[in-house]
């Protein structure tokens, strides 16, 4: 794991050697196992390393093949290595210090500017091709690392993050209003869907599964793929054939983001994505004679669970569970006593580079990791993408499918079953699954409408951007979704702005803590196998989620493997956390609304208007209300305006 930087002057002159030096002085703040420039005749190199694999111990990055002509700074792990070596014909000698830069290199030596079609992992690199002249740089198809750069008429800059690059020489630090404003408009968690944008003007991201050419000073963005198959399903004769390819698929995935010569941990809930991963990783870690780490968030003693009788605030006996059937586990249970949202808004402003909306566990998200880092946890294991991948099984989008094609019988029995798992009446369900089935019976069908709810942002800068016109053809939440599961499945891998959002907050948090954050469960050897299979599969017998249930038969505990009654849900206590200081937070709003310099973008009226809904003394109830959210997303908002005032 790296934070790389380079500087190209195409215009004529040779790069400042005061240019890179500038970036790689702002990357001092994460700490570093090696720090290294390499100066070519018209390309600067920098690299930031933080040792996370065994072949990456020691590794020279910047590196330069003087028989090739190539130059390469990258950070990077490769997951299909053994395919790349079969492919590359790599000598067996050399495969086991074969470092994943220098695998990058053969890869593009063979396969060109269609090398990064072929990697499978977490990576941004880029390359130096002398002989060509020419500047080429990749971010994985996932976008789990972050490629920022900067371009003019002389000099293409890039690095890994943004702030080095604001402080190079002429560079005037401007917020980017069009990236600000869907910020502001989108309710959801997710910051904007221009997957090019940031929140500073000239600064640009590279989009997740695209690549840059630089030559002769023009610069070239495109896709090199995407995650999608080719429509055709997986076939097989037998669930037990199903359950043993899922299986085999699975254990390859976890089993390549073990790679680290330090320690190995999870984020462990009391769900089965991660205690999926926690059943397919424990034995192999046993077998090197390592211990997975599991770190649980749990709320403080004093909190009393509001949620209904289907929820659960506190997933300590799911976990429990989970660990002591699995074995191998070192469970952490982590109440971090006395941190709340409120108290780390500046800290994670720096982290994030802006602004950020995932208020509700913002303290327990940067508690994990500065807990798993004082434990030398090089990879942190995490299930985000489970969801739609290893756990997918929409049960009523899947019974209105065969309500649609009026397979009564079967629907009658998959009814039956799922009921009496769930606890859900029949008549209930019968209700919810036509108004999907037959969404064109009066008053079922979805209009798409505005969806009406309290607005951050002020409506003369929403009319100045454009914002909601830009957001329509997006499924953000400004309007009500026409999607049923089976398309928000496809929306969930097609549109880039999902991804590039989980990994921007990634790579952010892994610098800072030197740990790097992976999902096996968005593997892209994962996504495509669930993607393939039918959805008989996903749902059956009365059970969601029903592959992954039968195929961790053995290696999970049946409390947790067939749990369809109880949920885990997160952030329920965040206001309950926030109260000591709910004074103060009121107080700085008050501050806020009298700022011309934020009324010019927030949306004042609504604050002040919100303030008085909540109240000086909400309840824990209110934690998802829209108005709360609102006014926590709105002071984070002015704290990021203010930088540029300062």
């Amino acid at each position: 794991m790296s934070a790389i930087a380079g500087i190209y002057e195409y215009g004529g002159g040779s790069p400042a050697t005061s240019a890179i030096e500038t970036i790689m002085h702002e990357l001092r703040k994460y700490p570093a196992d090696a720090v290294r420039i390499w100066n070519g005749e018209t390309v600067s190199f920098g690299c930031h390393a933080q040792w996370i694999t065994p072949e990456s111990v020691h590794e020279c990055l910047p590196y330069y093949d003087r028989t090739t002509g190539l130059a390469i700074t990258a950070d990077a792990i490769i997951d299909n290595r053994e395919d790349l070596f079969r492919r590359l014909q790599v000598d067996r000698n050399r495969r086991v210090r074969m470092t994943d830069s220098e695998l990058i290199i053969l890869a593009y030596l063979n396969w060109g500017k269609e090398a990064p079609r072929y990697l499978i992992g977490d990576y941004a690199f880029v390359l130096w091709d002398e002989r060509r002249r020419l500047l080429f740089g990749a971010r994985d198809l996932l976008g789990n690392r972050t490629l920022y750069y900067r371009r003019d008429h002389e000099r293409f800059s890039f690095c890994t993050a943004i702030q080095p690059l604001l402080a190079l020489p002429g560079i005037q630090v401007k917020l980017n209003e069009s990236w600000f404003a869907e910020f502001l408009a989108i309710p959801l968690v997710q910051d904007c869907v221009d997957v090019h944008a940031t929140a500073y003007d000239r600064i640009e991201l590279l989009p997740p599964a695209h690549s840059f050419t630089v030559q002769n000073g023009a610069v070239v963005v495109e896709q090199y793929d995407q995650l999608s198959t080719d429509g055709s399903e997986l076939r097989f004769r037998s669930n037990g054939e199903y359950e043993e390819a899922f299986r085999h698929v699975f254990q390859e995935a976890v089993d390549s983001k073990l790679r680290t010569y330090r320690q190995v941990g999870i984020s462990l809930s009391g769900g089965l994505d991660s205690c999926a991963i926690a059943a397919f990783a424990s034995k192999p870690l046993r077998e090197r004679g390592k211990t997975l780490y599991g770190y649980s968030y749990v709320p403080p003693s004093d909190f009393t669970d509001w949620t209904s009788k289907r929820f659960t605030a506190d997933e300590r006996p799911y976990i429990h569970a989970a660990a002591k059937h699995i074995g191998n586990i070192a469970e952490s249970y982590l109440s971090f006593q006395g941190r709340d949202s409120f108290g780390d808004i500046d800290d994670l402003i720096d982290l994030m580079e802006g602004p950020y909306k995932f208020l509700e566990n913002s303290f327990w998200l940067k508690g994990i990791a500065e807990t798993a880092a004082q434990q030398d946890v090089g990879v942190l294991l995490n299930g985000a993408r489970g969801n739609y991948t290893i756990s997918w099984g929409p049960a009523l989008d899947y019974y209105a499918l065969l309500l649609r094609r009026l397979r009564w019988l079967k629907l009658y029995r998959e009814l039956k079953l799922y009921g009496r798992r769930t606890g859900y009446r029949r008549s209930r369900l019968l209700r919810a699954i036509g108004k999907q089935a037959f969404p064109g019976i009066a008053g079922f069908r979805s209009s798409g409408r505005t969806v009406e709810g309290p607005r951050l942002i002020h409506p003369d800068f929403a009319a100045r951007t454009n914002v909601f016109e830009k957001l329509v053809p997006h499924d953000v939440g400004i309007a009500e979704s026409l999607m049923n599961e089976f398309e928000a499945r496809e929306y969930q891998f097609r549109d880039l702005s999902i991804s590039n959002h989980q990994g921007v907050s990634t790579t952010k948090f892994s610098l800072r803590y030197r740990l790097w954050e992976r999902d096996p469960t968005a593997d892209p050897r994962v996504i495509r196998f669930c993607l393939s299979i039918p959805v008989e599969q996903c749902v059956q017998n009365g059970f969601d989620r029903s592959l992954v249930r039968r195929a961790t038969e053995g290696r999970l505990p049946d409390e947790v493997r067939m749990n369809q009654r109880v949920r885990g849900i997160q952030g329920a206590d965040w206001i309950h956390r926030m109260l000591p200081n709910w004074g103060a937070f009121i107080n700085e709003l008050k501050q806020l609304c009298q700022d011309p310099a934020a009324s010019y973008y927030l949306n004042v009226a609504q604050i002040k208007q919100s303030m008085s809904i909540v109240g000086t003394s909400p309840k824990p109830e209110l934690a998802y209300d829209p108005h709360v959210r609102l006014l926590m997303q709105g002071l984070i908002a002015y704290r990021f305006l203010q930088r540029f005032s300062s």
